[in-house]
């Protein structure tokens, strides 16, 4: 099979153009860009099912090409976006631009080109026609918790048919992704009692209160980083506990009444997950809050678990990994530390493969990007992937 691949096609770049236009940043609704989508489905006779949030201002979006009544390949990607508030970019963020052979903009990489790819194929794919089908499924809120996921993931179980498989077009380069570790995201709010800085005795400072529950955290960090609970194949090869945000404090004379710690988990094994959160919640519960409610019987400390994304830790034959590794013309798979939706597919019986265009290093910077180039290894990829729908699961034309 040759490594050469086509270029970008002009569909392909208009639909990055299109998504990129679209603000899908998670804090606010992504039904324009899941409406466009959806009309443009429908001018091609391909009915599509929008799977609404509790609040009906996003939707996760849901298409089968091919037969509806037979098993096929899910194409995972989300539409959601981080922010861009407080980034020096050197074009606008939500227009797409181009320089040297790269595409500028928010999503660029993670991960509107993949989606772009998928509905620029589009045309392709019902001419073919599929015996195997392809199913589009776009979501909502990736990018605090793979929250929208779930939906989709729902309404596969109550459709009956279960997919053969998934491949979540996250930026790989195109490598073949088998592993990711998880997220757990959490939020710790200490509550103390305020007084004036010259009267500690007579409050409690939830930010000082703070600190040593964060100097906890960096002590458990130091214990996962030791070999026997590391992995080789991820970097860094331990689990992670990372403290994002700190928000607390009136004035510097005041002793803090409240602090809020938001931080996470990325595990390398499952079990650390719940072993670390257990480990922050205890130090809290038996070291901290007695010496605190010595001062204030009312001053606590609370810790919520605002998301969690699974690990992706496939056991045992995964066809997903075979057939992308065949697509990819490849023979070595790649484990990454961040998370994806793949652990929500593999934990509903979907085996899943994380692979698409695009660079993780880009993303979530100012001027993020997109090579020109990888939207062409995608294009190849996606055709050799309609192919084999096409010729029911034949992978003979890609031998030789």
């Amino acid at each position: 099979m040759s490594n050469a691949h086509p270029p970008a096609s002009a569909a392909a770049l208009d639909w990055v153009g299109k998504l990129v236009g679209f603000d899908t940043t998670s804090r606010d609704s992504n039904l324009a860009l899941i409406d466009a989508i959806a009309d443009h489905l429908a001018q091609h006779g391909v009915e599509s099912r929008k799977i609404f949030d509790a609040t009906g201002r996003k939707a996760n979006l849901y298409a089968t090409i091919g037969p509806s009544d037979k098993p096929g390949v899910v194409l995972s990607g989300h539409t959601d976006v981080v922010p861009v508030d407080g980034q020096a970019w050197s074009s606008d963020p939500f227009k797409l631009t181009e320089r040297d052979g790269r595409l500028f903009g928010r999503g660029t990489a993670d991960m509107k080109s993949f989606i772009a790819l998928c509905i620029a194929l589009l045309p392709e794919m019902l001419r073919q026609p599929l015996s195997i089908p392809l199913h589009f499924a776009f979501s909502y809120d990736e990018e605090v918790g793979c929250l929208g996921v779930h939906g989709i993931v729902d309404f596969i179980r109550h459709s009956g048919i279960t997919p053969k498989l998934a491949i979540i077009g996250e930026p790989t380069e195109m490598q073949v992704v088998t592993a990711h570790k998880s997220v757990c995201a959490c939020s710790t709010t200490v509550h103390g009692l305020e007084a004036h800085s010259s009267a500690t005795h007579q409050g409690v400072n939830a930010i000082q209160v703070a600190a040593e529950l964060i100097a906890e955290m960096n002590r458990l960090q130091r214990e996962y980083q030791k070999p026997e609970h590391c992995d080789p194949r991820f970097t860094p090869p331990y689990t992670t506990i990372t403290v994002g945000e700190i928000h607390g404090g009136t004035a510097r004379n005041i002793l803090a009444k409240e602090c809020r710690v938001e931080w996470d988990v990325r595990s390398v094994r499952p079990e650390h997950d719940m072993a670390v959160i257990d480990a922050v919640e205890r130090y809290a519960a038996e070291r901290l809050q007695p010496e605190m409610r010595r001062i204030h019987p009312g001053a606590a400390i609370a810790t919520r678990l605002l998301a969690r994304v699974p690990g992706f830790l496939p056991v045992g034959t995964n066809p997903a990994e075979t057939l992308a590794l065949k697509l990819a013309g490849q023979n070595q798979t790649h484990a990454v530390a961040y998370g994806t939706e793949a652990g929500i597919f593999h934990e509903a019986g979907i085996p899943a493969v994380v692979c698409g265009p695009g660079n993780i290093r880009e993303a979530h910077k100012p001027d993020e990007y997109i090579e020109k180039s990888q939207l062409g290894a995608g294009t190849a990829f996606l055709g050799r992937l309609i192919a084999f729908c096409r010729d029911g699961g034949n992978l003979s034309f890609l031998d030789g």
